[in-house]
């Protein structure tokens, strides 16, 4: 039997390996600079985590969680996002003690039993920043800074879309009004919608199914429901990333598709997929909601695969000096290898038997720039012979001094 990848799982490298590197990488540098501070938190967590805090009427907690019973019966499910993992440590191990506010992030794999596509994997992975105990509006400007600048850093085309979903003050009063509007389209709403529009209504507006995108295109629009202190927050994160320079656009239907949301919710969106690629909002209640004090809170997480399928890495080829041992030179092969990195250099020492021009194909054919021959006599003489494979020039370097 030949074993295989699961569906909806993959494996990463080659040039997928260096483009996700590379966005993880400056993703880093991008939050380190903002002060964030990394948290690791298990893959796998209670299942009713889950359910309470991206809340049961959700794709998510209905259809796309990985569940199962331990050997006390107890049901754990391997973690679909980052955010609830990262709010049960903050209060598990009060953090909210410590100081005023935490600005926190992670990174790692997430797991949803979606129907594999391009882009979209059971397995896949995200970064993700969460801020905990900030309820200032400049709090969510500087989240879709941070999100503006990661997509310049990588040059990925996207742009911004923002919206308010309001908070348990006026999201009653928009949930009643939306709910009677659905009554209305319901013959054209799906079968998921169909239970949706009752049990958990702002669903259906993260609907992607066409039919159901139709019919909400005149739906009640939230922000026409918020109460003053959910309209002068959003008037006021509209105003500080007008003045940070970021580019907008208000979405009316953007809801998200996670129940802990609360005011501010925004997605960057890719022209050429449409999918989004990073997205996050405020969560105002989740750490309460989850047995913590009240704490206002927000985030972000990036899509790493999605993200990575549109970036191209600068191309910074580092030089490979690849030592070949001619003869029974293999200890001084060693000693040479080990001095070239002690220099700093990228080294790869030859295994291979063979004639000294099949060894100087292989270097060819891995790349390497320098070719260090070691023979008996360049042992016996303390050098070595290092050839240029673009040149063709080569000449001899004594061991000790700087190739």
């Amino acid at each position: 039997m030949a074993f295989q990848t699961v569906r909806g799982f993959h494996d990463i490298f080659g040039e997928d390996l260096k483009r996700f590197r590379y966005v993880t990488s400056v993703i880093r540098q991008i939050l380190a600079s903002y002060n964030f501070e990394e948290i690791i938190t298990p893959v796998v967590e209670f299942a009713e985590l889950f359910e309470r805090s991206v809340g049961e009427v959700t794709d998510i907690v209905q259809k796309e969680m990985f569940v199962f019973e331990d050997r006390k019966g107890r049901l754990l499910a391997l973690r679909p996002e980052g955010t609830a993992g990262v709010v049960r440590a903050y209060i598990q191990h009060k953090l909210y003690a410590q100081k005023p506010y935490h600005k926190l992030f992670y990174e790692g794999p997430m797991f949803r039993y979606e129907r594999p596509q391009a882009g979209r994997y059971r397995q896949f992975h995200q970064i993700g920043a969460e801020v905990f105990g900030v309820a200032d509006p400049s709090a969510d400007a500087e989240i879709i800074e941070i999100v503006s600048r990661v997509l310049k850093a990588l040059n990925v085309p996207a742009h911004i879309e923002i919206n308010s979903i309001g908070c348990k003050v006026c999201r009653p009063a928009y949930r009643e009004a939306l709910k009677e509007f659905l009554e209305g389209v319901s013959e054209k709403l799906c079968k998921d919608c169909q239970d949706r529009k009752e049990r958990n209504p702002l669903r259906v507006l993260d609907c992607k199914v066409e039919t159901c995108k139709s019919a909400v295109s005149e739906a009640p629009k939230v922000v026409d429901f918020l109460c003053d202190e959910c309209r002068a927050h959003y008037e006021r994160v509209k105003e500080f990333l007008s003045s940070l320079g970021i580019d907008f656009k208000e979405n009316p239907r953007l809801v998200r598709g996670l129940d802990y949301y609360t005011r501010t919710v925004f997605e960057a969106v890719s022209p050429k997929t449409g999918n989004a690629i990073i997205a996050g909002g405020r969560y105002d209640y989740l750490v309460e909601d989850l047995g913590g004090p009240p704490t206002p809170a927000l985030g972000f997480a990036v899509g790493v695969e999605r993200v990575a399928s549109l970036v191209e890495v600068p191309c910074e080829k580092e030089d490979l000096y690849f030592v070949i041992p001619f003869g029974d030179v293999q200890d001084y092969a060693l000693e040479v290898a080990k001095a070239l990195r002690d220099e700093g250099k990228k080294v790869e020492l030859s295994y291979r038997g063979g004639s000294l021009r099949k060894q100087l194909d292989f270097a060819n054919r891995i790349g390497a720039r320098y070719a260090v021959i070691v023979g008996e006599d360049e042992k016996k003489g303390g050098y070595i012979t290092v050839k240029d494979m673009e040149s063709g020039d080569q000449k001899k370097v004594w061991v000790g001094k700087k190739v």
